[in-house]
């Protein structure tokens, strides 16, 4: 289907193809020098002092719970309002995951209070995703895992770009995560990052992502090394540079497109608080927020019930507007309830979200007239109901 809006676009130039033909000219496209220098821009861009780039976030996140030694019998505490790569993540290592509620209908986090009630002498690690690129309540979590002795991951798939005070998304925590898929704020195609200020942790993450090799294929290459050990179990999770070089462009464009972002967002907010039956998740931090910058990844609006949401998903979809619904509560998922158990009822605030949930169109391309036709169409709606 062509739409006249999509959900999200990529903002691709010359630049992108320039480097990724300079990538075809060098004739090497395995993990090298591109890859360097994109972990140490990104290194440097978050304020970490290590980024390993990967072939995916679901890599990060499993390689964040493998070397934090996530094993069979281990609880990690997970939101279910989230891309089910973050629960998966767990189950790679043979761990459980603990499903917890949201905080409420404003704010679309996993709460610290019902995380606290679920941990048991079987937690080992609690896993938060800034939903939207919004944060969590990271002091809160951070207290937590102190006071009970166990790790923090941060999911911010969502969040290239987003600061708390001076101290960027992914530092709050042993490790953070992020996703370079194409519908996220910058893009390798495929692609991921893992950020950690811990030195074993990089260590160990690095050799990881390569088969446990105590050298890579571009050290021997380079002359570094002849051959190599395998000390540890790993994996094949490494990025190349074709991918490499399109995120090193990507990353220069990043604050241009946040900035770009967070107008469209203030436009919404502005138009959409004048119609009826919508509510805005965040709205009180988006229009005040107190030391906060976003990423505004995500725009997601409420409406009053399911039935709502899929005649206005259908309506608008009518108009040529592509949306989406950001997320499905993974513990309802079939796998999850037949391995688990899980059921309808286990997380209130959760399912009630998200049978009125959708999300709407937000990119940094996204043009002053199409937010204008998003609105107009929204509020046709409304008054049709």
């Amino acid at each position: 289907m062509h739409w006249k809006v999509p959900l999200s676009d990529i903002d691709f130039d010359g630049a992108e193809k320039d480097a990724v033909l300079k990538v075809l000219e060098s004739k090497w496209l395995m993990t090298g020098e591109v890859t360097a220098r994109f972990e140490g821009e990104f290194s440097r861009f978050t304020g970490s002092r290590h980024a390993i780039a990967l072939s995916s976030c679901t890599a990060a996140l499993h390689i964040a719970c493998y070397v934090l030694g996530i094993r069979p019998g281990d609880e990690v505490i997970v939101p279910a309002l989230t891309f089910v790569a973050t629960a998966n993540a767990v189950l790679y290592c043979g761990g459980t995951p603990v499903f917890a509620d949201i905080v409420d209908e404003k704010t679309l986090s996993i709460s610290p209070d019902d995380v606290a009630r679920k941990i048991t002498p079987r937690t080992k690690a609690i896993i938060v995703v800034h939903y939207g690129g919004y944060f969590c309540d990271m002091s809160a979590f951070q207290q937590i895992c102190f006071e009970k002795g166990i790790d923090l991951i941060e999911d911010a798939a969502h969040s290239p770009g987003a600061y708390m005070g001076d101290k960027h998304a992914g530092t709050f925590a042993k490790a953070g995560c992020f996703s370079f898929v194409p519908n996220k704020n910058m893009t390798t195609a495929e692609g991921g990052m893992l950020i950690t200020d811990d030195d074993d942790l990089a260590n160990k993450a690095r050799a990881t992502r390569s088969h446990g090799l105590t050298t890579m294929t571009w050290d021997r290459y380079r002359g570094h090394a002849y051959s190599y050990d395998v000390p540890v179990l790993g994996f094949n999770y490494r990025i190349d540079e074709i991918r490499s070089a399109i995120g090193l462009v990507q990353l220069g464009k990043l604050k241009g497109n946040n900035k770009r972002r967070e107008h469209i967002v203030s436009r919404y907010v502005e138009a959409l608080e004048k119609i009826n039956g919508i509510e805005i998740p965040f709205k009180e931090r988006i229009k005040y927020p107190n030391g906060e910058t976003p990423s505004f990844h995500l725009f997601p609006i409420l409406v009053q019930n399911e039935r709502t949401r899929d005649a206005l998903m259908e309506f608008l979809k009518g108009r040529g507007i592509q949306t989406s619904i950001h997320y499905p509560p993974v513990h309802l998922f079939t796998y999850y309830r037949s391995k688990f158990g899980t059921r309808e009822g286990m997380l209130p605030k959760t399912e009630d979200i998200s049978r009125r949930l959708l999300t709407l169109p937000l990119y940094g391309t996204l043009s002053e007239e199409q937010v204008e036709y998003i609105v107009e169409s929204l509020r046709t709606f409304s008054e049709k109901e």
